[in-house]
Formats: structure tokens, sequence, C-alpha cells
């Protein structure tokens, strides 16, 4: 059995940055699932707005059906409390043994890490599969990724920059942010005007 990636966020909303990642996850032979996992309580953001839980999970499933390895993955509603990546890798690992884990995430994430909620246990418990942004500090990058590998972490680095994007200009600016969003996200905002948008 392959790898199956855990891709989890916020997704408010749904944008190109996170699309080319499962695009390039989609691609990689040694990837078998990528479970697309939006969070219901995201412990490390104060967000402006959030969507309703039921668009995020809509925009969610429309992303999903455009890659054939994308599985919507719904487990972090399925337990109270913060979204804490800890508790749900902890949990996959208990209910699927067979399977062998990568958690995904992106750059900005990775220089933080020492900030998530039990890290060192986390990072050796599960790899990491890690795309760089247009935005990122790779000289910081390069430095954490060394340091966190020298503590234990598996790092598997993508070779594709993904398209820094900011979801609060986004949710502000819908009208002006049609390149930023695939189009069937762009739609779906617009025609329930989610983000105080709407046609």
């Amino acid at each position: 059995m392959g790898l199956t990636a855990i891709f989890g966020g916020t997704f408010n909303p749904p944008h190109i940055g996170h699309y080319q990642m499962l695009k390039a996850l989609d691609n990689r032979p040694e990837i078998e699932e990528i479970w697309l996992m939006p969070d219901k309580i995201p412990p490390h953001k104060v967000c402006d707005f959030l969507a309703d839980d039921r668009d995020r999970i809509e925009m969610c499933r429309i992303i999903a059906d455009d890659f054939k390895k994308v599985r919507l993955c719904l487990a972090e509603f399925e337990r109270e409390g913060k979204s804490y990546t800890y508790d749900t890798v902890t949990e996959f690992l208990k209910k699927y043994p067979q399977r062998e884990f990568t958690f995904v995430c992106g750059g900005d994430m990775l220089i933080s890490f020492k900030e998530w909620y039990r890290y060192e246990e986390l990072m050796k418990m599960i790899s990491f599969t890690v795309f760089r942004r247009t935005d990122t500090d790779n000289a910081e990058f390069d430095r954490k990724a060394e340091e966190l590998s020298e503590m234990g972490m598996k790092i598997t680095v993508m070779s594709e920059i993904i398209t820094s994007v900011s979801s609060t200009y986004i949710r502000n600016n819908t009208e002006k942010s049609r390149e930023l969003l695939p189009e069937k996200i762009y739609d779906y905002i617009k025609d329930g005007g989610i983000y105080g948008g709407g046609k």
C-alpha cells in the first residue's frame, strides 16, 4: 500500500495554492490517496470571518472531485474541541494501522512548526511532505528543515513552488479574486454570497 497524504487546513476558501498542491500530490506515484481534511476549529488561527461549516465542506468536496486520488475527510468534524494535528494523527494511526501516512503543509507551517501542539512527539509519529511557496524565505526554510530533520522529523520537500495566496484578501475582495480561485469555487462563493459577494 502506498502513502496516504493528510492535507488539512481551514480552506476558507480553498484557493489556487491548495489546488496546485493537490495537483502535485495527485501526480506522485508513491501517493495512493490524499485525504482533504477541513479543520473544524483551527487552533493556530484567529480568523476575520470563518465561512459556515457546510460551505467549507462543500467547497472541499467540489475540489476533491477534480482529482482521482483525493477523498474528503471529515474526521475533525466528528471530534469535539480544537483540531490539533497531534490528536488527528494519533487517531488515524490507531484506526488505520495498515496505512502509512504523511502530513502535507506549506513552508510557512514548517517554519512555525515548533509552535504546534506536542510537536516533538508529532514529528516522530508521521512523515511530512512540504511545499515551498512563492513568498517562502528559502534560507529560513532550509535552516528550519535541517534543524527539524536533526531532531527526528522525516521531511520530503516537493519540487513544485506554490503560488502564495492570502485567504484574507480573497474574503475581503471576492470580486477581484477570480484568478486566485479555481473557477468552480469562485462560482460557488459568488452564487452563495459567502464572503459578502453574491451576484
